[in-house]
């Protein structure tokens, strides 16, 4: 009888022959040595029929497996996938129709022998998302023992997640991807989709490679944000953000933002993003990224540090918004990273300002305890000017703003004080260069003349007038505090010393002399500055002791 055979039932063809023995023993070409040679000629030979009989293998997987149908389609797609496809002629759609069966370019309907490359490396991903998880899997592991780019394998996953798992498909990198298709004909996603989420989902965590990307890093968070809707293992969980957290460099805020699907009161779940920060936090080794010759090879080994400090102090400001978040919590994820990943605490004084705001009815102690994550040394001029005139922050941290920040004018002034002795030449010398020593005529040559240097010089006359004059309000504040408290000390009649207020303030008496003159604040000597830093209720105590 004549056999119609195809790729769709080969498979099954070949199995029942087995089963019911159909062998050369029983006559010639019989049904199984006609179904094999079907499926090593045509099958085998086919990408887009290779596809269609492993997926027609599901139903008869023991069988298939026992007749290496399984293995040979396998090992068949992982040697076309590394191989440029227009070698072997299958049809590529994105080229058009001027292609001919051997896959060469025709021009004016002649074969002009030339090849077209493909240059895509994606062409696949679609193709193989047909299939179900198991045959997924097995054709993963296959892949991979061939050698196949790390990238590539973790693209194809990708691909397979946003295809049956809801809500991966908004975690797409920025690029457009537009689906890639080389097999053109259908088939049904069915036994995939049937498969239980949370399978598929642990599946796919473990299929994914160890390295590091941007995109790769989107997709990890988006994997959690799923994982904690579908209730997946834990587990599963603390891989995933043992994966995120060990590159978290690459994160972005808006993915870091994962929401609380629990019973919590909080918005976000932050106790999830600070195992993340802590898993960055106290990982030793660093793995590789996909591209390692995009990184620059000039860029500081502290660099990725930095980016994930900025990103915490961000993350911060965005959440510290909810009423329900604690401060200990606040104060949790600012510690998180160590002290030397933060140049600058501006970002971070941002967030706590913001949580303040949002917090109004915290106490005085629970505000001085929050403010307590900050270093003031590290703030700039413009934040330490906003904190001194901020009246969400406690006197205490006022205070101590105030301090630093006449600290550091004191500082710059004497910068500015040095350059100018160094720089500065009487205006009544004479122009001519042989007045001039050899180390500064260089400097005049290039600023075009001596009435270049005295208008600069000028200019900063003007600049440490106006230090100057800051200096002088700060004394002047500083003054006017020192006298409202006295006033406040002096209303209390219960408190017998004046000493016993301060000291429930939290300030330090100075022993006075009995001719001494109004008290103003002292600047540090330069040798105070280059001491090793304080802890920080010491670093308090100093700060009120100049009072």
């Amino acid at each position: 009888m004549r056999a119609d055979l195809t790729p769709r039932n080969i498979v099954h063809v070949c199995c029942a022959a087995d089963y019911l023995e159909m062998t050369e023993e029983y006559g010639e070409s019989n049904l199984l040595s006609k179904s094999e040679s079907f499926f090593h000629k045509n099958v085998l030979r086919n990408w887009k029929d290779c596809i269609l009989a492993l997926q027609s293998c599901d139903s008869v997987m023991p069988q298939a497996e026992k007749l290496q149908i399984v293995s040979k389609c396998l090992n068949t797609l992982s040697m076309m996938v590394c191989t440029d496809p227009s070698l072997f002629g299958w049809p590529m759609m994105m080229y058009g129709s001027l292609q001919s069966p051997g896959g060469s370019i025709l021009w004016n309907g002649i074969n002009t022998g030339a090849r077209i490359r493909s240059a895509e490396s994606d062409w696949w991903f679609e193709d193989i998302s047909y299939l179900s998880v198991g045959l997924f899997e097995k054709l993963f592991h296959t892949m991979e023992s061939r050698g196949i780019r790390p990238e590539n394998l973790a693209g194809a996953i990708m691909h397979y997640g946003r295809k049956y798992l809801p809500g991966l498909s908004r975690w797409k990198s920025g690029q457009s991807s537009k689906t890639r298709t080389v097999a053109s004909f259908s088939l049904t996603p069915a036994a995939a989709a049937a498969v239980d989420q949370c399978v598929l989902l642990e599946t796919i965590e473990k299929l994914l490679p160890e390295k590091k990307g941007k995109s790769f890093c989107r997709f990890l968070l988006g994997l959690l944000r799923v994982a904690s809707i579908l209730g997946v293992s834990q587990a599963c969980k603390d891989s995933l953000e043992r994966r995120i957290g060990l590159q978290l460099e690459k994160a972005t805020l808006d993915g870091l933002l994962i929401p609380t699907y629990s019973d919590s009161d909080t918005l976000y779940d932050t106790d999830c993003t600070e195992r993340i920060i802590r898993h960055y936090a106290t990982s030793e080794s660093r793995i590789t990224s996909f591209s390692p010759s995009s990184l620059d090879p000039e860029a500081s080994p502290s660099e990725p540090l930095r980016k994930v400090a900025k990103l915490v102090d961000n993350y911060i400001a965005e959440v510290a918004s909810d009423v329900n978040l604690k401060p200990r919590k606040i104060r949790s994820l600012a510690e998180s990273l160590p002290e030397s990943s933060r140049p600058y605490h501006d970002g971070l004084y941002r967030g706590i300002d913001v949580y303040l705001k949002a917090h109004p009815w915290l106490s005085e102690r629970e505000k001085e305890e929050l403010c307590n994550v900050i270093d003031y040394q590290k703030l700039s001029i413009d934040a330490c000017a906003h904190a001194s005139q901020n009246e969400r922050l406690p006197l205490r941290v006022v205070l101590q703003v105030l301090f630093f920040e006449q600290m550091q004018l004191r500082t710059a002034l004497a910068g500015c004080l040095h350059v100018l002795d160094a720089e500065t030449v009487p205006a009544s010398a004479p122009a001519g260069p042989t007045t001039v020593p050899n180390d500064m005529a260089g400097q005049i040559v290039q600023r075009d003349g001596w009435v270049t240097v005295v208008r600069e010089n000028h200019v900063l006359k003007v600049d440490m007038e106006n230090m100057r004059s800051r200096v002088r309000e700060l004394e002047e504040e500083f003054t006017k505090i020192k006298q409202e408290m006295k006033k406040v000390s002096k209303s209390h009649s219960t408190l017998s010393s004046p000493r016993l207020v301060d000291r429930k303030i939290g300030c330090k008496l100075l022993p006075r002399s009995s001719n001494a003159q109004p008290v103003t604040i002292d600047t540090p000597r330069a040798s105070s500055v280059e001491q090793p830093r304080l802890s920080r209720h010491s670093r308090h105590r100093k700060s009120f002791s100049l009072i």
